[in-house]
């Protein structure tokens, strides 16, 4: 919503702001197959009219740029945080994506590249949270370090 107010003086709600991000919402400006560019409406906050602009993937990258910049750095700080046999799994393994914001195109490129191991988008990220967190639960048991 910031970057169309201040590059555009185009005045949009948060459902525009979200549709945009899935339709060509990416993490990185140079991508293997880019969307194409998407029509925005909203209103010209110097006219008080409404317009349609054009916006691109790269227009949005750059937009989301700071938002993920701070996601990798508490990636990276979570890391440095991380006990010795988990640490030893994730090199293995690698990390894996979950929820909406895997489905942001580039996002596992980007974060692999910051932090030099191998970044995977789960499957069906956006009901793995709830898919896991359901198996925790049925197995409480089975974890003695939760607080209880």
């Amino acid at each position: 919503m910031e970057a169309l107010r201040r590059y555009h003086s185009l005045l949009i709600g948060e459902r525009t702001a979200e549709q945009i991000k899935i339709q060509v919402g990416a993490a990185m400006k140079d991508l293997e197959t880019p969307p194409d560019d998407i029509p925005v409406n909203g209103r010209d906050l110097v006219t008080g009219i409404p317009k349609q602009i054009m916006v691109s993937f790269q227009e949005i990258a750059e937009a989301l740029d700071k938002s993920i910049f701070k996601i990798e750095e508490a990636i990276l700080k979570a890391l440095e945080q991380t006990p010795p046999e988990l640490a030893a799994d994730i090199y293995r393994r690698g990390l894996y994506l979950t929820g909406g914001g895997a489905l942001l195109r580039g996002l596992d490129k980007r974060l692999s590249q910051k932090i030099k191991l191998p970044v995977h988008i789960a499957d069906d990220p956006l009901k793995s949270v709830v898919r896991g967190t359901g198996i925790a639960l049925k197995h409480y048991d089975r974890y003695p370090f939760v607080m209880r």
